[in-house]
């Protein structure tokens, strides 16, 4: 077993989930024993993010994806949108927003709860009024939340305390281009990305009746 980033570890990482007896929650109640409060922050593409879904919802695990209103790599109010909004709903996740601070404004698309984009340490955990703050307590202790931030494990790859039940209950923060995309670098992984792009970027073209001939 290797602790690579790519969808075969990932594979691999439910795996040790369920052998350590957690059970997949959403953010609606406070921790309790056993819980894994699997989230992801969808930074810069739906198409990776739906990879990701229909992966989770083949294995019976639940997530909650927290997707952009303000991002600068895609639009949720384009058709791709809400392909992707309704398509995570029917696998069964969630939707919460990933904004942009100091912005929570949450429509009827999201369900109250928030997770930060690139935060700062001052106020990344302020409550929020009327969400619920995943990095806020209770939801958030240093020693309970793992992230793959920038292809790093914070805190080291949990795969094997995870199999060994070694946590109390966990917040597992996964950004899904980096598991979709191929790279043994944050930089490989994101010029894997940047190729997917312009096929994606092809495709809509020919969509909108673009000349490519």
């Amino acid at each position: 077993m290797s602790c690579g980033f790519d969808l075969a570890h990932y594979r691999e990482r439910l795996d040790a989930v369920e052998e350590g007896g957690y059970r997949p929650a959403f953010f609606d109640h406070e921790p309790e024993p056993g819980d894994l409060f699997l989230r992801h922050d969808v930074d810069m593409s739906l198409e990776a993010a739906l990879t990701m879904a229909e992966l989770e919802a083949d294995r019976g695990v639940a997530a909650t994806y927290f997707l952009m209103t303000r991002s600068d790599f895609y639009n949720l109010d384009s058709r791709a949108g809400d392909r992707t909004l309704a398509l995570l709903r029917e696998l069964g996740h969630r939707v919460g927003l990933h904004g942009v601070y100091p912005d929570a404004r949450l429509d009827a698309r999201f369900d109250p709860v928030l997770a930060w984009h690139t935060p700062d340490a001052e106020w990344m955990s302020e409550p929020v009024e009327g969400v619920v703050n995943v990095m806020q307590p209770p939801w958030f202790h240093p020693d309970r939340y793992r992230s793959d931030s920038n292809q790093h494990w914070r805190g080291g790859c949990p795969h094997e305390d995870l199999a060994a039940g070694e946590f109390l209950w966990l917040q597992l923060l996964v950004h899904p281009e980096i598991w979709v995309y191929d790279g043994e670098t944050m930089r490989e992984t994101m010029l894997s990305f940047l190729d997917a792009e312009r096929e994606t970027r092809l495709g809509l073209m020919a969509e909108n009746r673009i000349d490519l001939t």
